[in-house]
């Protein structure tokens, strides 16, 4: 199944090209499942159908589905007091009831990611199309199943399991109580849930499609945004710049306008770049979304090759190839840690484990050149392996 997951700066109007992007599908005949988590039901508002926690039929082979945070969240935190009821009891805390439960921040985006995940393993639908948050919050979300599985893989090593046998003892020689079974099992169930979000959202088939007003800020989101989305390995699919006016608006309006798609286009090509018209009012209905002319959803080569295959330079030198495009020297950070390198690009981040060659190599400099970030690794003599 083919995932689009479509993001925006707040108030780009996002909702309504995905909105407007299901619909399309489904009349072209794909099974298109549209998944949104926002609470205040703007999808709904957009459709003309009030979406809940069930999926709704919207039109013929489309399917809206906005699922419940709170209700989630209620049943994941009473599974855990069940888990850990010897520990809540030894400590003397009183349980909280189902009742009394309000989701906590992020709890929307955890729901969306599971509902992603669910959506993608039942395989019911052809297309799976996702409104996600505010650019901000979308960037946070993609990178959330990485991180945590890093945080628990550090916290609760897989390996430790296997002295379950011996905790006991440990815990007398320590002094001090070890993690229970149930934990283990637990950070392990949690890992293979991220785990299978993540498979979605690096599948090749998953695409990232950015919409924007034409304007200043719209053209400040998209740069920030798709220095983000490389920074992930991602990279949009297209960019859709929304309510384009026509050419008798305000000429000082107009002109805004074009000077930000003929950056686009120079930037995304012309035929990565889709302008969607301004219809003069809110699209609202199926009637008002048909009207828009977005892009279609057939697969394109939308991932970057993140980080490229080592290539051998000259003087024994191993070169390896980040592609930033958009970043900006100044911006660029470096920070080897043990085998781990912490690339960080402007307000971005991530944390890439070394390949086993570079893990013997010590960093010999680095440079940003035409979109890419080259890191140069000279072997350490210590630990490469000499030539007789």
């Amino acid at each position: 199944m083919r995932t689009i997951l479509i993001t925006g700066p707040g108030g780009s109007g996002r909702t309504t090209i995905a909105a407007a992007t299901a619909l399309a599908a489904a009349r072209e005949g794909k099974r298109t499942l549209l998944l949104s988590a926002d609470r205040t039901d703007s999808l709904g508002a957009v459709l003309g159908v009030a979406t809940g926690a069930k999926p709704v039929e919207v039109a013929e082979r489309l399917t809206a589905w906005r699922p419940d945070a709170t209700a989630r969240f209620r049943q994941d935190l009473a599974a855990f007091q069940e888990r850990a009821t010897s520990a809540l009891d030894l400590l003397g805390a009183s349980r909280l009831d189902p009742e009394e439960l309000t989701p906590l921040p992020g709890a929307e985006e955890l729901t969306l990611l599971r509902a992603l995940r669910d959506a993608a393993l039942a395989e019911a639908h052809d297309l799976l199309i996702v409104d996600l948050p505010p650019t901000p919050q979308a960037l946070a979300l993609l990178t959330l199943p990485e991180e945590l599985r890093r945080y628990l893989r550090r916290l609760l090593p897989p390996e430790r399991q296997a002295a379950r046998a011996l905790r006991p003892v440990l815990g007398r020689l320590a002094g001090v109580p070890m993690p229970a079974q149930w934990l283990y099992e637990t950070a392990s169930r949690w890992d293979l849930e991220l785990g299978a979000v993540e498979a979605v959202l690096a599948d090749r088939d998953t695409a990232v499609r950015l919409v924007a007003e034409p304007g200043p800020a719209g053209a400040d989101a998209v740069r920030t945004a798709g220095l983000a989305l490389a920074l992930r390995g991602l990279r949009p699919d297209a960019l859709v710049a929304n309510r384009v006016v026509p050419e008798d608006w305000p000429p000082g309006l107009v002109a805004q306008q074009r000077k930000a798609l003929d950056e686009w286009r120079e930037t995304y090509g012309v035929h990565g770049v889709h302008g969607v018209p301004h219809l003069g009012h809110d699209p609202r209905g199926t009637d008002d979304l048909a009207a828009l002319p977005v892009p279609g959803t057939d697969a394109t080569d939308s991932a970057v090759e993140w980080p490229v295959t080592d290539r051998l330079a000259e003087e024994g030198v191993l070169v390896w190839h980040l592609p930033l495009p958009g970043a900006i020297r100044e911006e660029l950070d470096l920070i080897r840690r043990g085998d781990e390198l912490v690339v960080a690009a402007g307000p971005f981040r991530r944390i890439v484990p070394l390949p086993s060659a570079l893990r013997r190599c010590t960093v010999d400099g680095a440079a940003l050149r035409e979109g890419e970030l080259r890191i140069r690794f000279a072997p350490d003599p210590d630990l490469w392996p000499q030539t007789p």
